[in-house]
Order: structure tokens, then C-alpha cells, then sequence
């Protein structure tokens, strides 16, 4: 009654231009087997990264391989950029927004530097 326990539709939108691969497929084990939640991942064709929704920057992780957006409905969407990214100590990621900066699906979050990044893949 009154839409009350019914969920709510967000759209999401690709974080960057590329080819769509099924997170199953990627090779981190912790994403394929969506131990993380579910998603999906991106093989860039460039290196600008940008908003997949509308909400809050809640995360930036210090060493700027991944950037965690809440929606205003609740949804939690974690963009991460590359594979075995952590260890690269934040070096081929230029992030252009702060915690708690609200954003816009389409705006831009960082800029990768693909040739510095091993595998070109990111995971939202």
C-alpha cells in the first residue's frame, strides 16, 4: 500500500567508454565471485572516469584506485580502477572530486593514466 517495502529504480550508468565484460569473468577473485556485491566491469577505452550516478563521494581511498558514491536512495556504488591498483600507491590516478562533494551522473571523478595501469580494466 502507498509503495510502501516496493524498491526503488536507479539507473547506472558506465564510469568510463569501453567494452562491457561480465564481472564473473574478471580475474580477481574477490569481484567474480561478487563477494564485493554485484556490478559489472569496463575495459577503457580512455582514461576519464566519471560518475555512474547521482549521490555523495562517502569514499576516496588513499591510494586514489577507487572512489565509493551513496545515492540519495541508498545505493552504494563503488567505482574501482584496475586490477592489483592498490599497490601502485595512487601514481596513474589524478582524482578530481572530494569526499563528501555531491556529483552528478557524467561528471568526471579522475583521469587514469592507462599506460600506467597493468591490467585496463575498471569494476563498477
Amino acid at each position: 500500500m502507498f509503495g510502501l517495502g516496493k524498491k526503488k529504480k536507479e539507473d547506472v550508468y558506465a564510469a568510463v567508454t569501453g567494452v562491457l565484460i561480465p564481472l564473473t569473468e574478471v580475474s580477481d577473485p574477490v569481484l567474480a565471485q561478487k563477494m564485493m556485491g554485484d556490478g559489472f566491469a569496463i575495459k577503457p577505452k580512455n582514461g576519464e572516469i566519471y560518475a555512474p550516478v547521482d549521490g555523495n563521494i562517502t569514499m576516496i581511498f588513499p591510494t586514489k584506485h577507487a572512489i565509493s558514491i551513496k545515492t540519495v536512495q541508498g545505493l552504494e556504488v563503488l567505482v574501482h580502477m584496475g586490477f592489483d591498483t592498490v599497490e601502485m600507491d595512487g601514481k596513474p590516478f589524478d582524482v578530481r572530486v572530494s569526499r563528501n562533494q555531491k556529483v552528478k551522473a557524467g561528471e568526471l571523478l579522475a583521469n587514469m593514466n592507462l599506460k600506467l595501469v597493468p591490467q585496463f580494466t575498471i569494476q563498477v
